[in-house]
């Protein structure tokens, strides 16, 4: 697989997505949507992949969309609402629904859309001097990508819509309001979620997710099913002949 702009690599399980543009903050253009998409359905795909992390080229994470990717010339012409229906809409749908653990590693800054994609992934790890914003309504649009979904869930509407404002937040006060899950490096989580049983967790994510849309007897129901697919899995039964043994 050719790629420029999206890198991809494989070890110890644990398949590594790399946003490659460097000399603009790995800003998003078509070009990166495409390869980004690629990308994550090989690691999707690959059942030697137990973990997906999604990071930055150089010093940042993702400074968002690629404005000066639109000509000057087509502004008038340019649906925002069209282009993202074509390129992120589908790459959130499809980060949504991996029942693969998936972190995004913040190694830079994270601002606007670069921000929203990794507010879909399972898990958000920053190193201590990454800076956060949602930037959207400083240039007169709104948040998108997925943002008006999981902000408000992971930290509650008052909190998402003051977020939204664009104030700038480091690693610390994200760690505090539980938008992000750690600070520092991923790598020890990464290899610790490399060992949880992959059907359970698909299951529970799915469970979750869900969860949010649904009513308790639902959700129970919904329990009822993943657990009867659980407990008929060979980790379940090898996780049960480890407990036994240890007894």
């Amino acid at each position: 697989m050719s790629q420029e702009t999206v890198l991809y690599e494989k070890n110890d399980g644990i398949g590594t997505i790399t946003l490659n543009r460097p000399h603009v903050k790995n800003a998003l253009n078509l070009k990166m949507h495409e390869e980004l998409f690629v990308c994550f359905n090989e690691a999707n795909n690959d059942v030697e992949v137990k973990v997906i992390i999604l990071q930055g080229a150089g010093d940042a994470f993702c400074a968002g969309a690629d404005l000066k990717s639109v000509s000057l010339n087509n502004m008038d012409h340019f649906d925002y609402g069209l282009y993202l229906r074509e390129t992120y809409n589908r790459l959130i749908l499809f980060i949504a629904d991996i029942q693969k653990p998936v972190i995004a590693y913040l190694n830079g800054i994270a601002v606007g859309a670069g921000l929203s994609i990794a507010l879909a992934c399972d898990f958000r790890v920053a190193e201590y001097d990454t800076k956060m914003a949602l930037s959207f309504l400083k240039i007169g649009l709104v948040p998108d990508a997925g943002a008006s979904y999981f902000l408000p869930r992971l930290v509650g509407l008052s909190k998402a819509m003051e977020l939204a404002l664009g104030e700038t937040i480091s690693a610390e006060e994200a760690y505090r309001i539980n938008l992000i899950t750690k600070i520092g490096s991923p790598d020890e989580f990464a290899r610790s979620l490399a060992s949880v049983p992959a059907q359970a967790y698909g299951l529970m994510t799915q469970n979750m997710k869900e969860g949010f849309e649904k009513s308790l007897a639902e959700v129970l129901e919904m329990e009822v099913s993943a657990q009867s697919q659980a407990g008929a899995t060979e980790e379940h039964r090898q996780a049960l002949i480890q407990f036994f043994t240890k007894k």
